[in-house]
C-alpha cells in the first residue's frame, strides 16, 4: 500500500515554491559529515569505505540501510560542514535519490521515514537549493509535494509512538511550508494532538521507555510549535502541555554531564541536543524525587545515579526493549563512570542482540541468563518477553543522603529468586553504598530454588554483579585484590570495594556508542559467586578517593571523531 500510494502521489500537481521556510534547528555532526565526504559510510554496523561511490550505491550494499540513508538525517551532518563541497555533494545525492526512488520505487517509502526525510528537505531547503539550476529546483519541489501527499494518505498506517510523530510532523512541516499543501495540515494537527494525549503519559513518559526517543519526540513537537507560530497559526494547548510534561522527565533522565541515561536502545544524545530541546520548551520545572518513566534518580554534589526500576516495555515496544531491570548508570561531574554497554543496533544484528541482554548492563545476573528473554515472533521480530512481572521501588531521604530501594522477580520462575537492590548516595555525592540481595520471598519459591540447585549438582547457582566502565575510565586492581581503583581522565579517582563474599576481577567489555564506526573496547568489574542458600547478600561500595577542583573544566575530553 505504501508503494501504491507513493506512485499515485507522483501523478499529482507539484508544489512550486515555499510559502515559508522554517529555520534549521537540527544539530549535525561535523566529524560525521567529513567522514561522508571522504567516502566512509556506516549503515547498520557495516562500514563501507568507497570514496568514488555515491551514497545510494553504498547503501544498496546493506539490506538494513533504509532508516540510515533514506531518512536523510545525514543531511544534518553535511550542513554542519557547510562548505561548497558539502553542499554540492548533498545536492548530487538529493538529485540521485529523486531519479532512483522519487517515483515510489525502492526503499524509503514508509510514513515515518518519509516524514523524517521531508523535515530535513524543508529545513535545509536553502542549503540544498542555493546555486541549483531551474530543473533541479523543479525536481525538488515536485518530489517534496509528492512525499507530502503520500504522508497525508499514509500517516495512519505508522506505528504509534515515534514513527507516528515523525510522519505527522513531516506532514505539518510540508503543509505549512510548501505552496498548495496547506489544506492537509488540519487533519495532521488533530491526530498529533490526539497522540500527545494517548502516547505521552501524565508523567511525561512514553511506552517504549527509551530516553533518547523521548528527546526525539520533544524535538519534533518543538519544531511543529515553531512552524505553527511562524505561520501565524494557533498552537494547540494539548501540544504545549505535552511538551511541559516531557521536559521535567528528561531532566530526571539527564546525568550530571548533560547526557541522557542510556537505556532501552537510547543513546546519550548529541552534545547540545538536550539543552536545545529543553530551552525550546521555555519552562524550568525541575523533577521531584519520584520515579519518572520507570526510572529512579539519585543526585547529590557532582554525582548522578539513574536506575531502571520499571518493567520492560511490552507489546509493540518489546522489539527494542532491553533486559535492563535494576541496571544503573553513574556519572561524576562531566565524566561517565559506570555505564551500560548501550544499543548495538548500529553495529549489526549480533551486536544489537548482545546489547539487549542483562550481562550487558550494570546489574546482577543469574547463571548468565537475562532477567527477560528474547523470543522470535512470527514476523521475525525479536521480542523481549517473560520478564519481571512485579517491579517495586522506593526513594527515601536518609539522615546523610538518599536511598533507592527496588526489587524485581525476573528470576523467580526459573530459580525461585527475587533480586533486591539498595543504593545509598551520600549527601555530598562522594560515596555510594550498594547491596544486591537474591532471595526466596515465599515458601513456594523454595522448591523452585531447590530444583535449580539440583540442576547444578548442589554446587550453587552462579551469579554475577557487573559494573561496566566508560572507555575513558582506567581501572587498576588494588590492595591485593580487595579493591579496584577507577581513575577518570580529569584525575578524579573512585574506589570500588566489596565485603569479601564475592570474587572480584576485571574483564573486557564494550561501549556501543551511536555514531562510532566500531564498538569501543573498555572494561568491567565483575563480582561473582554461587548462591547456596535461600538468601545471598552482596555488599559493595563506591567512594571518591581523590577529587579535582570544582572550578576545573576538563574540556577537550569529549571526542567527536570517528576514527575509533
Amino acid at each position: 500500500m505504501n508503494r501504491l500510494h507513493a506512485r499515485l502521489a507522483a501523478r499529482t500537481r507539484p508544489a512550486t515554491g515555499f510559502r515559508s521556510n522554517p529555520e534549521p534547528k537540527m544539530i549535525g555532526h561535523y566529524a560525521r559529515g567529513r567522514q561522508l565526504l571522504a567516502g566512509n559510510f556506516l549503515f547498520s554496523g557495516h562500514l563501507i569505505e568507497a570514496p568514488s561511490v555515491n551514497l545510494w550505491d553504498a547503501a544498496a550494499r546493506v539490506d538494513t540501510s533504509t532508516n540510515d540513508a533514506h531518512g536523510f538525517a545525514w543531511l544534518d551532518d553535511m550542513a554542519a560542514v557547510g562548505d561548497a563541497k558539502a553542499r554540492a555533494t548533498a545536492q548530487a545525492w538529493l538529485a540521485e535519490w529523486i531519479i532512483k526512488y522519487g517515483h515510489g520505487r525502492g526503499a524509503g517509502w514508509t510514513p515515518d521515514i518519509t516524514g523524517r526525510r521531508l523535515i530535513r528537505w524543508i529545513a535545509h531547503g536553502f542549503f540544498l537549493l542555493r546555486g541549483a539550476d531551474k530543473s533541479a529546483s523543479e525536481a525538488y519541489f515536485k518530489s517534496a509535494a509528492q512525499q507530502a501527499i503520500f504522508l497525508s494518505r499514509r500517516w495512519k498506517s505508522a506505528r504509534p509512538g515515534l514513527a507516528r510523530f515523525e510522519a505527522l510532523a513531516g506532514m505539518i512541516y510540508a503543509g505549512l511550508s510548501l505552496e498548495g499543501m496547506e489544506g492537509r495540515v488540519a487533519p495532521a494537527i488533530d491526530m498529533l494532538t490526539r497522540d500527545c494525549k494517548v502516547q505521552i503519559g501524565l508523567d511525561g513518559g512514553i511506552p517504549s521507555r527509551n530516553p533518547e526517543e523521548l528527546l526525539e519526540i520533544l524535538t519534533l513537537l518543538s519544531w511543529v510549535e515553531t512552524a505553527l507560530r511562524g505561520a501565524e497559526r494557533d498552537v494547540p494547548e494539548t501540544l504545549t502541555s505535552a511538551m511541559g510534561r516531557i521536559a521535567p522527565t528528561l531532566r530526571a533522565l539527564r546525568h550530571s554531564d548533560g547526557g541522557l541515561a542510556r537505556f532501552h536502545g537510547g543513546g546519550r544524545g548529541l552534545d547540545g541536543w538536550l539543552d536545545q530541546a529543553l530551552a525550546a520548551v521555555g519552562t524550568f520545572e525541575q523533577p521531584d524525587r519520584s520515579l519518572h518513566m520507570g526510572y529512579g534518580r539519585l543526585s547529590a554534589g557532582r554525582t548522578s545515579v539513574v536506575v531502571d526500576v520499571g518493567a520492560p516495555p511490552s507489546g509493540n515496544y518489546a522489539a527494542e526493549a532491553h533486559a535492563s531491570t535494576l541496571a544503573m548508570e553513574i556519572t561524576s561531574g562531566r565524566r561517565p563512570l559506570i555505564v551500560n554497554c548501550g544499543s548495538g543496533s548500529n553495529f549489526g544484528p549480533e551486536w544489537r542482540r548482545a546489547g539487549r541482554a542483562t550481562p550487558s548492563h550494570s546489574t546482577l545476573c543469574i547463571e548468565g541468563l537475562s532477567s527477560s528473554r528474547i523470543t522470535i515472533a512470527k514476523n521475525g521480530e525479536e521480542l523481549l518477553q517473560d520478564g519481571p512481572v512485579e517491579v517495586q521501588s522506593d526513594i527515601s531521604t536518609l539522615k546523610d543522603g538518599y536511598r533507592l530501594a527496588t526489587a524485581h522477580d525476573g528470576y523467580r520462575r526459573s530459580n525461585g529468586l527475587t533480586h533486591v537492590r539498595t543504593l545509598d548516595l551520600t549527601s555530598d555525592g562522594r560515596g555510594i553504598a550498594g547491596e544486591d540481595l537474591i532471595t526466596t520471598l515465599a515458601p513456594a519459591d523454595e522448591p523452585v530454588f531447590d530444583r535449580a540447585l539440583d540442576r547444578e549438582k548442589l554446587q550453587g547457582i552462579a551469579w554475577s554483579v557487573r559494573f561496566h566502565l566508560h572507555p575513558e575510565v582506567e581501572a587498576v586492581i588494588d590492595l591485593g585484590g580487595a579493591a579496584i581503583s577507577l581513575t577518570q581522565k580529569s584525575g578524579e579517582i573512585w574506589v570500588l570495594r566489596q565485603d569479601g563474599a564475592a570474587d572480584m576481577r576485571l574483564e573486557p567489555s564494550v561501549y556501543l556508542e551511536n555514531g562510532r564506526l566500531r564498538p569501543r573496547a573498555t572494561q568491567q568489574v565483575v563480582l561473582s559467586g554461587r548462591a547456596m542458600a535461600y538468601a545471598t547478600r552482596i555488599r559493595w561500595s563506591l567512594s571518591k578517593a581523590h577529587d579535582v577542583p570544582t572550578g576545573l573544566r576538563d574540556v577537550g575530553a569529549t571526542t567527536t571523531d570517528l576514527e575509533n
